[in-house]
């Protein structure tokens, strides 16, 4: 028998992540968390509630909080599959914020389905929520769980802020940012700056820059980093007054963004 099952230690409380291969078949169970995953390799099987479904590769699984269900491989197959598990209290309060609840509560129509624009939604916060020090990774990992959860909402989530009001919202954010570039930038700072939800900051941060909240907060980052580092300050210097935690962190995001490493820059102007 094939089993390789993991639980990961995510970066946002509330969230449990999980990673499996194997050929096991599960007996009739439930959670009390929702999930919401994609199978990556071969089959799966499932009878719940609902319907028997079964799901082949880049297909997502979903299952609601006490829903009984089980799990098999099709064809006797090991299958791979990745799957997030949300406390119900965490997605009631992002369907809140992205202006969801109205339609009452929440559960997955079905326990397999097709949404490809959901999966990469998925695909990139299952990498947010599994990936160790990563630079802002609680702004990261709250911008892609406010995607996710308005997606899951359908099309028309929440009102849009427009004109002046999301031009001089986004302007306050920018000035605590400037104000604050090495301090905790967390997106509910930011949004309590703007005077705005988090979740409205994230759509007309977006509109503004063409570029979410953490990655205008990085490149505010890296230049003022240059400019340390053009006036003679220690690279690892550099790297702390700038707001990365680590001179590596900067040294990898330098290279990205300018092609050479801040030792090179630095023996190149100084």
């Amino acid at each position: 028998m094939t089993s390789r099952i993991s639980f990961h230690r995510t970066a946002y409380p509330g969230i449990d992540a999980m990673t499996a291969v194997s050929d096991r078949s599960f007996p009739r169970h439930t959670h009390d968390q929702y999930g919401l995953g994609v199978v990556d390799t071969g089959g799966h099987a499932s009878l719940s509630d609902r319907r028997q479904v079964e799901a082949g590769p880049g297909t997502l699984i979903a299952v609601n909080p006490g829903e009984v269900h089980d799990g098999r491989p099709m064809h006797g197959r090991p299958r791979a599959w990745r799957i997030l598990y949300f406390d119900v209290s965490l997605l009631q309060r992002l369907r809140t914020e992205v202006g969801a609840c109205r339609s009452g509560s929440f559960a997955f129509a079905s326990a397999a389905f097709a949404d490809p624009p959901l999966r990469s939604l998925f695909n990139a916060l299952f990498a947010l929520m599994t990936t160790p020090a990563l630079p802002l990774g609680e702004l990261r990992c709250e911008s892609g769980l406010l995607r996710l959860a308005a997606r899951l909402a359908g099309p028309s989530p929440a009102a849009h802020a427009t004109g002046y009001v999301a031009r001089a919202a986004v302007r306050r954010a920018t000035e605590l940012i400037e104000a604050e570039l090495a301090g905790d930038l967390r997106l509910e700072r930011l949004a309590a700056a703007a005077g705005m939800s988090r979740f409205q900051l994230l759509r007309a941060f977006t509109a503004a820059f063409r570029m979410p909240a953490h990655a205008y907060i990085i490149q505010r980052r890296l230049a003022q980093a240059r400019r340390l580092i053009r006036s003679g300050t220690a690279l690892s210097d550099a790297a702390l007054q700038s707001g990365f935690s680590d001179q590596s962190h900067l040294t990898r995001l330098f290279l990205r963004a300018y092609g050479v490493t801040p030792g090179c820059y630095a023996a190149s102007v100084r």
